[in-house]
């Protein structure tokens, strides 16, 4: 999806002026990159996976009906992440499902799928590591889980403090490769 990124970056204009035009890979870059993520958005909301499956599918299908009028404002993670929510709310009112203020449920739940969800992701990033390099390894764990400094790394490791930047760097950099598109919303 080179021809849709602009120095590295995805450039949201030009994604809005292809998927305007009517670009099925644009849309499908698009679809690729935000529907997972908003599924487990809209779940906290709605608690049922499926149901969120299909909120998030019906919102990609008004998108692509309505996509020579459609207005980005600021991005599309803020316009998709916004409409997500708004159509989980038009479900729960809907299929009259309130949440009164007495019975937070919607919130325990929110926490508890967040809770599930960051479980997930540590053990992603523990795999991640575990994939590392040897020495990009040793240098990470040293930083990041024996909360050493760079300074200390180089004397310890008898190399230069830049040369442990660049293995930290090269580690975050892989370690966001290994993760993926289903958690660049974390980054």
């Amino acid at each position: 999806m080179d021809r849709l990124t602009h120095e590295g970056y995805i450039d949201d204009v030009f994604l809005l002026k292809l998927i305007r035009q009517g670009d099925k890979q644009a849309f499908k870059y698009l679809f690729d990159l935000y529907f997972v993520p908003l599924c487990r958005f809209v779940r906290i909301y709605i608690g049922e996976k499926q149901v969120a499956e299909e909120i998030t599918l019906d919102l990609f299908v008004a998108i692509w009906e309505r996509k020579e009028n459609i207005e980005i404002k600021i991005s599309w993670k803020s316009y998709l992440f916004q409409s997500a929510k708004n159509r989980s709310l038009n479900y729960l009112r809907d299929h009259e499902r309130f949440v009164s203020i007495s019975d937070w449920s919607l919130h325990d739940r929110a926490e508890v799928d967040n809770t599930v969800e960051i479980k997930e992701l540590e053990l992603l990033i523990q795999e991640a590591i575990c994939a590392l390099p040897g020495r990009v390894q040793e240098i990470f764990k040293k930083s990041r889980m024996e909360y050493l400094t760079n300074k200390e790394i180089s004397e310890e490791l008898n190399i230069s403090v830049k040369n442990v930047e660049a293995h930290i760097t090269k580690a975050i950099k892989l370690i966001k490769k290994y993760l993926g598109d289903s958690y660049t919303y974390f980054w």
